[in-house]
């Protein structure tokens, strides 16, 4: 999957907003949302959050674990462990970034959430390239990886498979 594609598949969370408009039941194909009432609640797709931030009809809330200690939490409990830690969202990095983007106004301590995001990105990025580092060390013919996100997984990919098919082929070139 391309970025833009697992950025669309996350788009698809939901997520509570508070409309300063009331409104009907809005159809769509992907199922319907609403009615919306002014100053109550609701929940709904992120990408319909965005949109409806964009032309300031609504105030989005963020998940509950996007604020600073929730994040710093993750973070040290991510820097102890010695492999990935559970994610509170597969779509962590996805929605994190689009609301630090579209949303930023609506978050307390937008600066030290983008920090802390950045750095468990960054930790979890350094364990990937170990994990993928050893494992052609040992020239190993699968590995579990637990708690990873597609994301993850996504950005890793070119690298691992470069280097798997050049150790196929220097296989090859040895037995022959």
């Amino acid at each position: 999957m391309e970025h833009s594609e697992l950025e669309f598949s996350a788009e698809k969370q939901k997520l509570k907003i508070v409309p300063n408009f009331s409104m009907d039941k809005i159809y769509f194909i992907s199922g319907d949302v609403g009615p919306f009432k002014a100053g109550l609640p609701i929940d709904v797709p992120l990408w319909l959050a965005i949109s409806l931030r964009q032309r300031q009809k609504c105030v989005i809330h963020p998940p509950d674990w996007l604020n600073v200690a929730t994040l710093q939490e993750i973070k040290e409990s991510e820097m102890a462990a010695e492999l990935f830690t559970k994610l509170p969202n597969e779509h962590f990095r996805e929605i994190s970034q689009l609301l630090l983007t579209h949303a930023k106004h609506n978050m307390h301590h937008a600066d030290a959430i983008r920090t802390l995001v950045k750095d468990i990105w960054d930790i979890r990025a350094a364990k990937l390239r170990s994990s993928i580092d050893k494992f052609v060390h040992v020239q190993a013919s699968h590995a579990r990886i637990d708690n990873i996100t597609r994301m993850e997984i996504n950005l890793a990919r070119p690298f691992l498979l470069d280097s798997l098919n050049h150790l196929h082929s220097l296989r090859r070139s040895k037995s022959l």
